[in-house]
């Protein structure tokens, strides 16, 4: 029997269109909504949902709304949350300048803590992901999806689930982009070693070795993506 996709919710549906036009510039930060009948008929949607969308999205820092005035768009890098972020990285918009350096900026400032953290609190955990390594002469894929499970796992494993809902935030993404950084033979080098220092340094027990060691990959990662100026700025 064939299987059918479900319809997709009203409100959801026009989310994610609003979103589109406030990532596109359709409308820019500082400008004004259409009104609320102009905009339900044209999202085709009830003014009673139009309102529960409105401020979903004035909730992750899309909006603003003003009773009795109208509805202005923010600054999303301002004044945007997690969401924001996680709907830039799924959207079907080009990606805004310099985005993947500046993704792999805060990787380096928040990978080191958490690898500390889960060799320090939880090295069963993270011996058992490192097992899985793979080969140095596996393909961009089996890295990449390595790379988003062991970074998942030491983000559990530190015990601290913020690190956790922020990564999870980059989920397909992350091992998108990942592949494309994988295609250099160097980069899967380079990770390969990482990930045998990483397991000597949890055999050992030496949770700033871990730290050191992250740190040092991370800042060669962002080095090897800007070389390779790929795809993405």
């Amino acid at each position: 029997m064939q299987q059918h996709t479900p319809p997709q919710r009203p409100a959801a549906y026009a989310e994610q269109t609003l979103i589109h036009s406030l990532l596109s510039g359709e409308f820019p930060p500082g400008s004004a909504l259409p009104a609320e009948r102009e905009m339900a008929a044209r999202l085709g949607i009830t003014r009673p949902t139009l309102r529960e969308v409105l401020q979903r999205l004035e909730r992750d820092g899309w909006i603003s709304i003003h009773h009795g005035k109208t509805t202005r768009v923010n600054d999303y890098w301002r004044d945007g949350g997690l969401n924001v972020l996680s709907a830039i990285v799924h959207s079907s918009q080009p990606l805004p300048e310099n985005f993947i350096p500046n993704l792999l900026a805060v990787r380096l400032v928040m990978a080191p803590a958490y690898t500390r953290l889960a060799v320090e609190k939880s090295p069963a955990a993270v011996l058992a992901c490192l097992q899985e390594m793979p080969a140095p002469e596996h393909d961009p894929a089996t890295y990449a999806a390595f790379d988003w499970r062991l970074h998942h796992t030491l983000t559990i494993a530190s015990l601290n689930p913020i690190f956790t809902l922020i990564l999870n935030g980059f989920s397909g993404f992350y091992e998108q982009m990942a592949c494309l950084y994988f295609g250099a033979p160097q980069a899967r080098e380079a990770s390969h070693a990482f990930y045998t220092a990483l397991q000597r340094s949890t055999h050992q027990g030496h949770p700033q070795a871990a730290e050191d060691l992250t740190r040092a990959v991370m800042q060669e990662s962002l080095r090897l993506w800007q070389e390779s100026n790929r795809i993405y700025p």
